[in-house]
């Protein structure tokens, strides 16, 4: 019974680990998005042209 609390304690050891380095790592902006807006300009001018076409 004494294994199943070590294992437990060990587990929620890890978990708040794991917790710890996402969280690091999401205010470090490692999971910021740096390519789609690079291309979202490329598809902008698909949107200007058609709104340009509801104008006339």
């Amino acid at each position: 019974m004494s294994v199943i609390y070590l294992l437990i304690s060990i587990s929620v050891i890890v978990a708040l680990l794991f917790l710890y380095a996402f969280i690091k790592a999401v205010r470090n902006g490692q999971f910021d998005d740096d390519y789609t807006p690079s291309v979202r300009m490329l598809f902008d001018d698909e949107t200007k042209k058609s709104e340009n076409k509801n104008n006339i």
